[in-house]
């Protein structure tokens, strides 16, 4: 059997030892963020996407072995397991070469062969196959299988018997598939033709969405992952017929070499009709699903990585902190829905105000927005991005120049505000408001903190991915639960202020935890140190252990319990600080006193001093330096307006600044101030060839843009960064 931490090892290229530790440490419990910051000396300075690969690794891996088991326990009782077969089967890497390795010994339903087989003719079958040099006469041995009570009434319905478990035989062969896959993969071209007229044309675009693959035509090798999606959603609908073209004529030649162990018999005729009838019934059939499954596979885990890259810059994305903040959730018929949230994201008021028609009632409208500005002193308006948004811009950038407000707005993504205002999670925080008041709150919270408040919306909901609902969800559920716990645990969480949605996704604690850490806030008031979470119901020292570090607490007994610093380093940290004749209460001031003493003394001699490994040492001289620090900080800043840019507005050439909203495939989407997101082909990103979008850009990016086109018909602008500038990241 496979050594499975040597195999890794040998793959990710890392030491045996390392993928020992990572595996030791999961057995005990240890999440990817606890060990990725805290457990550096045993892993050798692993990080999280390295963790995740040996995790993921380990279990198709162990998986694969368990089939391994299964597969020859089967043959084994079948007594049909030679020592070349089992030596085969241990040593295959993947699943697929097991499956081809089993199929011939797999139970079969009722076939031709197997019909055959039961009429007596496996044995003429075999003679055909075994002697390419036979001298007689094949009637006289079709003859011999003639038996009217097993249904075999000729001659002929001998051979075609034959010929039928013949084709089974090349088909289950595991050389056979592997040369037809092989081959399928290398040459084959998919095509999609139009299918049922089932999809209406959408009312704002002048062509069906999926009018380019009517006439189709593209080699497997060449497709694309957001290609190969939209066939198959094409499919699904049945708006397009969807096929594999591959020519045959060489596969022929080939299945005969990896079927048979000689070049020639003088059954060549019925042999070569037999391989062309394995071929087009059985094996190529089998082969284009397989293909195409595997195909799609690429492009899920293709697609669900670039969502993953874009929830990880929307998440990071830096918050306007202590400002006054008022949502609107824009509309027509129902209204606009307007609330104020505090600096802590407490939420003060609310209306519905109907500026836009068939109310029409505007000028009321300005005076309730008017007054709840003056009363709150709002410093940021966030408007949605949905319907109506336009027109919500325009009415409230009239409002801050009528009135000479010194107050900025923000466009941002109202996606998922809705599956908020409905969920338990929104109906728990705002009990007394109805669901429609509740989306409002959440897109000013997410401006104010863009973390802390979409931890609070399924990932998949967010709207930064293409083909979102057509790739796997379970895969896609695990990569984004992924994403945002890397997030959280990046960033920290405030113990005092977290809400139970945040809490959740902290290394080590699940949601009755988090739920328990809430209820204790509440009764005994905010906590003053990390050690008072060993108080709350169920957390344990082995929780304590994973969590403590990612809890920060601004302003508590212990300075340290605000910074990345891991109590179980307190006592090394303490003997830092003496070293260097410094208090931990003034370490806000000389945190870069202590890491030039450092840095004058050696990493490895002071880490030996206070009984640390160097990366631990050099952990505690960051968080000493930058206590509290919050990395988002080093971000740049969304872009505030006061006015509106119509797409009238703009120029062939002109240069303006904009924010990345989304990345796919073939370019990224940007808003830069009017109410359509501009496009930047990959082409136009750069002055030289980039495969991939994430190479340039991260959802968030703040850049500067030259437009090259404006199709004011189509809503389309298409934008450049060759002579625009980069991203300023």
């Amino acid at each position: 059997m496979l050594n499975i931490p040597a195999l890794i090892a040998s793959e990710l290229s890392i030491r045996i030892e390392q993928v020992n530790e990572v595996v030791n440490l999961f057995k005990d419990g240890a999440t990817i963020p606890f060990i990725a910051r805290y457990r550096k000396e045993r892993t050798g300075g692993l990080d999280e996407d390295q963790l995740r690969e040996i995790e993921d690794r380990r279990n198709y891996l162990t998986i694969l072995e368990e089939r391994k088991e299964t597969v020859l326990k089967s043959i084994d009782e079948q007594g049909k397991l030679t020592d070349e077969l089992k030596f085969k089967i241990e040593s295959a890497t993947k699943l697929q070469e097991v499956e081809d390795l089993y199929l011939p010994y797999k139970p079969k339903k009722k076939t031709r062969g197997t019909i055959a087989k039961a009429k007596g003719l496996e044995p003429l079958a075999l003679f055909i196959i075994e002697n390419p040099l036979y001298q007689g006469v094949l009637s006289d041995k079709l003859k011999e299988f003639i038996n009217e009570e097993l249904g075999v009434a000729s001659e002929e319905e001998a051979l075609q018997g034959a010929k039928d478990i013949i084709a089974e035989m090349i088909s289950d062969s595991a050389d056979v598939r592997k040369v037809v896959r092989e081959y399928v993969l290398e040459t084959a071209a998919i095509k999609s033709t139009k299918g049922k007229e089932k999809v209406e044309v959408k009312k704002d675009t002048k062509k069906d969405v999926y009018e380019i693959y009517y006439d189709f035509n593209i080699e497997l090798k060449r497709i694309k992952p957001y290609q190969l999606l939209a066939i198959n959603r094409g499919e699904r609908e049945e708006v397009l017929k969807v096929n594999i073209e591959c020519d045959p004529a060489v596969l022929y030649k080939d299945i005969w070499t990896a079927f048979l162990h000689y070049v020639d018999s003088v059954f060549r005729d019925i042999i070569e009709a037999t391989i062309q009838d394995s071929y087009n019934r059985l094996i190529f059939p089998s082969i284009e699903r397989e293909v195409r499954n595997q195909l799609t596979e690429i492009a899920d885990l293709h697609a669900i990585e670039i969502f993953a890259a874009n929830l990880k810059q929307l998440l990071l994305q830096p918050p306007i902190a202590d400002k006054m903040i008022m949502g609107i959730d824009p509309g027509f018929v129902s209204g606009c829905k307007v609330a104020v949230i505090d600096e802590t994201g407490k939420y003060l008021e609310g209306e519905t105000i109907y500026p836009h028609a068939p109310k029409n009632k505007t000028y009321e409208a300005a005076k309730i927005v008017l007054a709840l500005i003056k009363k709150y002193n709002v410093n940021v308006i966030a408007i949605g991005n949905g319907t109506a948004s336009r027109e919500t811009e325009f009415f409230i950038a009239d409002i801050i120049k009528q009135n000479k407000l010194d107050c900025h707005y923000i466009i941002t993504s109202e996606a998922g505000a809705s599956v908020y205002s409905a969920s338990l999670v929104a109906k728990s925080e705002f009990p007394d408001l109805e669901a429609s008041q509740r989306g409002n709150i959440s897109i000013a919270r997410r401006v104010l903190d863009p973390l802390a408040e979409l931890v609070k919306i399924d990932p998949k909901s967010i709207g930064v991915g293409l083909y979102q609902h057509d790739v796997d969800q379970k895969l896609l559920s695990k990569k984004l639960d992924d994403v945002v716990i890397s997030c959280v645990n990046y960033i920290g969480v405030d113990l005092n202020t977290a809400s139970v949605s945040l809490l959740t996704y902290v290394s080590g604690l699940n949601r009755r935890i988090a739920t328990n850490i809430v209820h204790y806030r509440e009764k005994y008031g905010r906590f003053s140190n990390r050690n008072q979470l060993l108080n709350v119901t169920g957390l344990g020292d082995k929780i304590f252990e994973q969590a403590a570090g990612f809890l920060k607490i601004p302003n508590g007994d212990n300075p340290f319990d605000n910074t990345f610093i891991h109590p179980e380093s307190y006592s090394a940290t303490e003997k830092l600080l003496d070293i260097c004749n410094i208090s931990s209460s003034n370490i806000k001031e000389s945190g870069n006193l202590v890491y030039f003493y450092v840095s004058k003394k050696g990493n490895l001699k002071i880490a030996e001093e206070i009984g640390v490994g160097e990366p631990t040492l050099i952990d505690i001289l960051d968080n000493i330096r930058k206590p509290g620090r919050d990395p988002r900080e080093e971000l740049p800043r969304p872009i505030l307006r006061s006015d509106v840019l119509k797409m009238e507005d703009l120029t062939q050439g002109m240069m303006l600044k904009g924010t990345v909203r989304n990345i796919v495939d073939f370019g990224a989407f940007v808003d830069i101030g009017v109410k359509q997101d501009g496009l930047i082909h990959i082409s136009q990103m750069a002055n030289k060839f980039i495969r991939n979008p994430l190479e340039v850009l991260s959802v968030g990016d703040v850049i500067d843009v030259t437009i090259v086109a404006i199709d004011i018909e189509k809503g389309r602008i298409s934008l450049s960064m060759k002579m625009g500038g980069s991203a300023l990241s």
